[in-house]
């Protein structure tokens, strides 16, 4: 079964996100559990804690269906000390929120070496900032985000991501979420029939569909392999909306978060109902 859905507003609380969810047909969701531009928050209140797990509950929400994004400001692979543990100390942060709030994974872009660094050590870096986080905490998953390579933003080949998977102790608590614009624009060509297979034979091979934790699906603006991160509209980019119908009746993407992040909020309901009726 596919759970559809998209990256919902928490503003207010985490609480209403679940509601946010429901009121556009969403049967998965993704948030943030704290203001994703800021290094420092308030602690989740236990009220808060409560009304986010009673909501879910009452709306068929479990820890499966959503996928919780850390804040763009973390960066695992910093190559600076005190970047580093600044990093190092808001994501071990977020994924305590996850616990909290009875989640079990939280999604992350895994890093950049900025240039002062070489790839390789950035990479190992990235996976030692997770072990420390795993070990601090009982329950939710690491789940490791390709990218499209912006920048000096790692992480945007399936190599890459399991390299960082090989150094990471605790195995069963690390999975990965894939973006279908990053992955266009990283060079994997989602858009033909053939290159869907091929790109998507290569993940299994690599990586492995057991370690599949979430889906982002955005369509991109930019052109295969420009390793430039901007999303369209459903069916209205440069992947065109087959890729999407192809995802939604491939049995491999079945009991994960597939999560929209498409640009314009307003049609997230519009774009579920197109997903769901393109079933066969």
């Amino acid at each position: 079964m596919k759970y559809v859905g998209a990256h919902v507003s928490a503003a207010g609380g985490v609480e209403n996100a679940p509601l946010n969810a429901s009121e556009i047909g969403a049967k998965a969701f993704a948030l943030f559990t704290k203001n994703q531009r800021q290094w420092a928050a308030k602690p989740l209140s236990k009220e808060s804690i409560k009304a986010f797990r009673d909501n879910c509950e009452r709306l068929g929400y479990k820890p499966f269906q959503i996928l919780p994004h850390d804040s763009y400001l973390i960066n695992l692979g910093h190559p600076e000390k005190d970047g580093l543990d600044r990093s190092r100390s808001a994501f071990l942060d977020e994924m305590q929120r996850c616990e909290q709030l009875g989640l079990d994974r939280l999604n992350f872009h895994p890093g950049s070496h900025l240039n002062k660094t070489s790839e390789e050590k950035c990479l190992k870096t990235i996976a030692e900032s997770v072990n420390i986080a795993l070990d601090k905490t009982r329950g939710v998953a690491a789940v490791i985000e390709n990218t499209a390579g912006q920048g000096t933003n790692l992480g945007h080949t399936f190599e890459q991501i399991n390299f960082i998977i090989d150094h990471i102790e605790d195995t069963e608590r690390v999975g990965v979420c894939i973006d279908t614009a990053h992955a266009y624009s990283a060079g994997y060509d989602l858009r033909t029939p053939e290159g869907y297979e091929k790109s998507f034979k290569e993940f299994d091979r690599i990586i492995g569909f057991g370690m599949l934790k979430g889906m982002h699906i955005n369509d991109s603006k930019k052109e295969i392999g420009t390793r430039v991160d901007r999303h369209n509209p459903i069916g209205e980019g440069t992947l065109g909306e087959q890729v999407f119908v192809r995802i939604m009746n491939d049995s491999r993407f079945d009991g994960i978060p597939i999560i929209l992040e498409t640009p314009e909020p307003e049609r997230w309901k519009e774009e579920i109902a197109f997903l769901y009726s393109s079933v066969k």
